[in-house]
């Protein structure tokens, strides 16, 4: 790519680290402006490369400053205050900017605020572009975007693929606008009900006097093998880099799995898709979120919401 000014709105758990590649990785004399509602984020990150990361006043001031604006915000309320509200990136004059929506949002307040992109400055682009691959994929540069255009339908689809692998290492074009959204609450549906499933698996099987770490192998090996397993494992101690096996810290938080299973079911009856699991899944999710022993932890901290045992290691005698 060549040198930008690229802005980014929104330093949570996955935006401060993709910020931060996007600094280590833009070509030199590149700048990342940045803005977050938290001032000791926005302080935080300045700290960290204060040669290319310049801290903004408001959604605004980065739009003012940038040629390239992507977001990565909780909530549909979220964007639509970001890019329509007052002070928000629609207040500058984007004309011809890229704008890239990474959020996991309600797929029609993203159409409604494409739509008043679209009204005011039709010659900017806006895409949506949420991603997976968790805490640990962002800091380490592997995340995937799941893009809301079509491979051969998009004069900016090189620019975004480039500016995409500094952040992560795939790009999936998932088709027309909002559908990368659709992928995304698709993905965090199965995601989250594996959660579950794999933490009352881990459970059943321990207390039938498995070592989990022997149930991680088995899984692994047949057919139940999966990502939650492979690397989110619910159970402390079976994968190092697990939030699990670091207090369910710095992962996808309890309560944005039920705001993304809600999202996800709420399209599922707009599209007449028959989810049978969903209810109690969202029912889960909802309760472990309320748990003063979950709220705000990893989303596999379900597996102590259903009564799994977390110290399950001094009391194992196996070595395997």
């Amino acid at each position: 790519m060549d040198a930008k000014a690229v802005g980014f709105i929104g330093l949570g758990n996955m935006g401060f680290w993709m910020a931060i590649n996007l600094a280590k990785k833009l070509p030199v004399n590149s700048k990342v402006h940045v803005f977050d509602i938290v001032q000791t984020l926005v302080d935080d990150i300045c700290a960290k490369h204060p040669e290319s990361i310049i801290g903004c006043s408001s959604p605004k001031d980065v739009a003012d400053k940038s040629d390239i604006i992507i977001t990565m915000l909780p909530e549909g309320k979220h964007v639509k205050a970001v890019y329509i509200g007052p002070n928000g990136i629609c207040s500058s004059d984007i004309g011809q900017k890229l704008l890239i929506d990474c959020s996991t949002i309600d797929t029609a307040s993203f159409l409604e605020v494409k739509d008043h992109v679209t009204k005011v400055f039709p010659c900017a682009s806006f895409y949506d572009a949420p991603v997976s691959g968790g805490v640990i994929g962002a800091e380490r540069g592997t995340i995937a975007f799941f893009l809301g255009c079509a491979e051969d339908n998009s004069k900016d689809i090189q620019e975004l693929r480039e500016l995409f692998s500094l952040m992560g290492n795939k790009v999936i074009p998932c088709g027309g606008p909002s559908l990368g959204i659709a992928a995304k609450l698709s993905n965090n549906y199965l995601s989250g009900i594996i959660g579950i499933a794999a933490s009352e698996a881990m459970d059943m099987g321990m207390k039938s006097g498995l070592d989990p770490r022997v149930l991680a192998q088995v899984y692994a090996a047949g057919t139940a093998q999966n990502t939650i397993c492979d690397r989110f494992n619910p159970v402390p101690g079976i994968y190092p880099d697990a939030p699990s096996s670091n207090g369910y810290q710095n992962g996808f938080k309890v309560h944005l799995m039920k705001k993304d299973i809600s999202l996800a079911l709420d399209m599922a009856r707009r599209v007449g898709s028959t989810n049978v699991l969903g209810s109690v899944g969202l029912q889960t999710y909802t309760e472990a979120s309320e748990d003063e022993r979950c709220k705000d932890l990893d989303s596999r901290v379900v597996f102590r919401y259903l009564g799994g045992n977390e110290n399950w290691q001094p009391d194992n005698k196996n070595e395997n």
